[in-house]
């Protein structure tokens, strides 16, 4: 039997892709020791069939202090995971589109607590769900307040995303909000035929928030929301390869997704787990979509832990990016949905942002003033400003975290300065 077929089963080490150490490890966070206990820890992942691959970039005070690639980013090709391998971000997209917002911001092209119907007249005339009576019929009611800018922002506008609403989630599958066939114009209409969930501002619901930005976006500049973001954040930053589309002379480097099951690591058909980046489909969303490459992102992560700027580029001022990393959350919001499951966090503009320390050893390790996000297929980023450092985890694995990496990641990357 090949190694390959092997991994799952004995544990076979697939090939690895490592860069050089460091001319010196002997201060900062990742320290030596800590570079050991991350490669034995991703390590183990591979060994015990948890992934097909894995790889991983840390930045510290400027410096590359940490890369390596394990097992395979396509186990039936035998393909290595590398650190040139194209992934699925889905999520990750947000901030990268929430830069694209508040960069419009900067411009005094509107203000955080501005009606989203001041720019998007169609969520004008919004009503707020009630329930169902005894025929089915959805209950409405007007809005508290109008949604504002800042709401889209932070996960607070009231837009349903759940499939389990009486009436409110049939409504939703009827509007069919995210057919890639939309326009974002088109995607921004069928959502606001759809009645809110709860009053905007009062609580925290993840859903289609940041893919209205990235329409809010293409009405502000007047361009198509792909073009801004590409010439006013990708390029700038010289991130060619984070893209909607990939082209078939870079298709060998796109990671294969595998989905995890009680006993066994299963693909998902490239058919299913592909489509969406192989056809110029219309819907460009500001919420998922986009695929990168480890340094690709890690530039993106370090502009935000340098304030905004990079090797002489600025793409954000200093405030601005200080003002996304902090919490936009009142304590009045006491429904957040799966957010506490993040640790002791509140949420800014487009990623969460950690306040206080774990409150257990059972929670995921970070440093308060942390801001961070993921995606569904288990990938991750962080900026931690007090330690000058920006780590990025790439993986496909679906559903979301099912094995505890982030976590143990995270740990790894502070094992000697934890508490």
């Amino acid at each position: 039997m090949f190694c390959i077929s092997l991994l799952l089963l004995a544990g076979c080490k697939g090939p690895q892709e490592k860069a050089p150490a460091p001319q010196s490890q002997s201060a900062g966070v990742v320290d030596a020791g800590a570079v050991k206990q991350i490669d034995s820890t991703l390590q183990s992942f591979l060994d015990q069939g948890k992934v097909a691959g894995v790889s991983a970039l840390i930045y510290e005070k400027g410096r590359e202090k940490y890369f390596h690639a394990f097992g395979y980013a396509d186990r039936e090709a035998k393909t290595p995971m590398a650190r040139n391998t194209i992934v699925q971000i889905f999520s990750m997209t947000k901030p990268i589109t929430g830069v694209a917002l508040m960069s419009l911001y900067e411009k005094g092209a509107f203000k955080l607590d501005d009606p989203l119907e001041k720019y998007l007249p169609e969520f004008g005339k919004m009503q707020v769900y009630k329930g169902v009576d005894e025929q089915g019929k959805l209950l409405v009611e007007a809005p508290n307040r109008p949604i504002t800018i800042r709401d889209i922002t932070r996960h607070t506008a009231g837009f349903p995303n759940r499939g389990n609403i009486p009436g409110l989630s049939e409504k939703l599958r009827e509007a069919d909000v995210m057919n890639r066939e939309n326009t974002l114009e088109e995607m921004a209409s069928r959502l606001a035929s759809v009645p809110l969930w709860f009053h905007p501002g009062t609580q925290w619901e993840y859903g289609p928030s940041v893919d209205v930005q990235a329409y809010l976006v293409e009405k502000l500049a007047g361009q198509p929301f792909e073009e801004y973001v590409r010439k006013h954040v990708l390029d700038p930053l010289g991130m060619t390869e984070t893209r909607y589309y990939i082209p078939e002379e870079d298709r060998g480097r796109f990671a294969a997704m595998y989905r995890k099951t009680e006993d066994s690591l299963i693909r998902v058909p490239d058919e299913d787990a592909k489509s969406d980046y192989l056809h110029e489909w219309p819907l460009r969303r500001g919420g998922s979509g986009l695929t990168s490459t480890l340094d690709n992102y890690m530039t993106f992560a370090r502009m935000l832990l340098n304030k905004g700027s990079m090797d002489g580029t600025t793409i954000l001022q200093p405030e601005t990016v200080e003002r996304m990393a902090t919490n936009q959350l009142a304590d009045s919001i006491k429904e957040r949905n799966f957010l506490p499951s993040k640790g002791q966090v509140g949420f800014g503009i487009d990623f969460a942002v950690r306040l206080r320390p774990p409150a257990s050893s059972e929670e995921n390790y970070g440093v308060p003033g942390e801001f961070f996000w993921d995606g569904a297929a288990s990938t991750l980023f962080w900026v931690d400003p007090e330690n000058q450092l920006a780590a990025v985890l790439f993986v496909q694995l679906f559903p979301f975290d099912p094995v505890g990496l982030h976590k143990a990641f995270r740990d790894a990357v502070y094992s000697h300065v934890r508490q």
